[in-house]
């Protein structure tokens, strides 16, 4: 776990890593804000940051702020560290497994797909079914990765539903198996304490099924936020200058000899020793093979 954490942002196929450094500084800078208001007796300061990433349940008030089906999937609670903490674990193994079989592109996409169903879950039952619709005002908006989360773990055991994790004093289980128990809980749960985050969790997990089912049949579901993340990505790439280059002639003897090339099982096994230990770790040739690859 160390060795994916460390240069994060560097290592190849690291995206559930990335996307948990990005709620733990989330987390560490609303707790830093929230302590400071309250020690300086402004807590109104903290109450607006707040808000202004909480998903609010009634529609017009969402509709004044719908960056927040989106924001609220990097917030956590933070009356106490358990509920990042157990969020943050869950993503680490079911998304590591995740991302070997289909990339990190992918995690990104469905991390965000499980945030907006969950969202959309959420706002559709308190606004529409009375039992939900009494409870709006004893609470003051969503937060929490639970739903990403959820997507992920039922994508990833629907995937592969006979993978085993050794758990704690529990020993081998199918991954299927715990899929099944957190869908349980969240389906019980939707009519307790926290209705409103079970009914999240859930509407994630069904983007994650459905998910998968449409990966399996060609289709993916990801597409759209994978290339409008590269557009954004692409806005901020420095552009190369343009050079005027003139073709040298070559004679017969002088011309250069042409690369090998470079059979798929070789790029596999380069992409392999990035995934394991990162690019840094490739000799030169190594890396000139997958330059090379790169250019076709």
């Amino acid at each position: 776990m160390f060795d994916d954490f460390k240069n994060a942002f560097q290592r190849y196929n690291n995206a559930h890593v990335q996307l948990i450094i990005i709620n733990v500084i989330v987390f560490l800078a609303l707790a830093v804000i929230l302590v400071f208001s309250k020690a300086l007796q402004v807590p109104d300061v903290f109450d607006v940051i707040h808000d202004q990433l909480a998903i609010p349940a009634p529609i017009r008030e969402f509709l004044q702020k719908p960056w927040t089906i989106i924001t609220y999937a990097f917030v956590h609670d933070l009356s106490g560290i358990f509920h990042i903490l157990f969020n943050m674990l869950v993503f680490y193994w079911f998304g590591k497994l995740f991302v070997e079989y289909l990339g990190s592109d992918k995690l990104i996409a469905l991390y965000l797909l499980g945030a907006l169903a969950g969202g959309m879950a959420y706002l559709l039952v308190y606004n529409t079914v009375p039992f939900y619709i009494e409870r709006i005002g004893t609470f003051n908006g969503m937060v929490g990765a639970s739903a990403a989360v959820y997507a992920i773990v039922v994508a990833t055991a629907t995937l592969l539903p006979d993978y085993t994790f050794f758990l704690l004093f529990l020993g081998p289980i199918r991954i299927k198996y715990i899929a099944a128990f957190y869908i349980v809980v969240s389906f019980l749960g939707s009519v307790g304490e926290n209705a409103g985050g079970n009914v999240a969790h859930l509407g994630g997990a069904l983007i994650g099924f459905v998910y998968i089912k449409q990966l399996q049949a060609g289709v993916n579901w990801g597409t759209w936020i994978t290339v409008t993340i590269d557009w954004f990505k692409g806005l901020f790439r420095a552009r190369p200058k343009v050079k005027v280059t003139y073709r040298k002639q070559y004679t017969d003897a002088q011309k250069p000899k042409a690369k090998a090339s470079i059979s798929q099982d070789e790029i596999d096994a380069i992409l392999d020793k990035i995934s394991d230990a990162g690019y840094e770790s490739l000799t030169k040739e190594e890396k000139e093979k997958l330059f090379n690859a790169s250019k076709k």
